[in-house]
């Protein structure tokens, strides 16, 4: 009986081995890989505090989604660099600035923030001045961008301002943050306009008397010459007159 009852168990115990090694022997199934997520620059700046302005400021220009969406293109290979104003930055600027701006001079303020590749903080001491920023070519002058550096000091002036670059936030192949302690100012909005040139006082024309020829009528006719010619006229009259009795008495 217990010969039987070991037999079934070692039967029950063979089947289930059985059925048992397919399940272990399997691999475990490949996840599919996670495609890498965007980089949000809006995140990055908001995780490193203090920037809360510029934030509001690339959100309602859009320009913060259009960074977003060409960083995860692929395609773009050049990157972003971007210089990123603190909130002290801003609060040094003279009150009501920003309001006085149009919504297109402050998506300008905010492209002038930002350069069209990824810079490193030792490629700034080779980099070539005026820099091109995403607000616009610098050959006319309105945007020009110029970035020095001394040591380690990297400094950007706009020819209204002279910022210093304080911190790297994120520095990466595609992206570069910096943190600068003033606000971008470019010329094209901040800059002062060149005084307007004096109107040209309008020379006085004195008008020059045209002389008549000899003998025409409309020629002016000096008082002086009329009575000189009178008197000469009278004068030769009584010589004559004078002459002729001075004959006939002698007759």
């Amino acid at each position: 009986m217990k010969g039987q009852l070991l037999l079934s168990f070692s039967c029950a115990a063979i089947i289930f081995l059985l059925h048992l090694a397919p399940i272990t022997g399997q691999g475990p199934a490949g996840a599919p890989s996670a495609s890498p997520s965007p980089t949000n620059v809006t995140a990055i700046l908001e995780k490193a505090g203090q920037f809360t302005t510029f934030i509001r400021l690339l959100k309602s220009s859009q320009v913060g989604d259009q960074l977003t969406s060409q960083l995860s293109n692929k395609k773009s290979n050049q990157g972003f660099t971007i210089f990123a104003p603190t909130d002290n930055a801003f609060a040094g600027l003279k009150s009501g600035t920003l309001n006085m701006l149009s919504d297109q001079q402050k998506t300008q303020l905010v492209q002038f923030h930002i350069i069209p590749s990824a810079i490193s903080l030792t490629q700034f001491q080779t980099i070539s001045n005026p820099v091109r920023t995403q607000a616009g070519n610098s050959d006319n002058g309105q945007f020009p961008l110029n970035v020095t550096t001394s040591g380690n000091q990297v400094n950007v002036t706009t020819g209204v301002v002279n910022a210093r670059v304080d911190n790297a936030i994120s520095s990466n192949s595609k992206l570069a943050i910096y943190q600068v302690d003033q606000v971008l100012l470019p010329l094209a909005i901040f800059g002062t306009p060149a005084p307007a040139p004096a109107p040209e006082t309008p020379k006085k024309v004195v008008p020059v008397p045209s002389r008549a020829p000899s003998g025409s009528e409309s020629a002016p006719v000096d008082s002086s010459d009329a009575v000189a010619n009178s008197f000469n006229a009278r004068t030769l009259a009584s010589c004559v007159v004078a002459a002729t009795l001075g004959g006939v008495l002698l007759l």
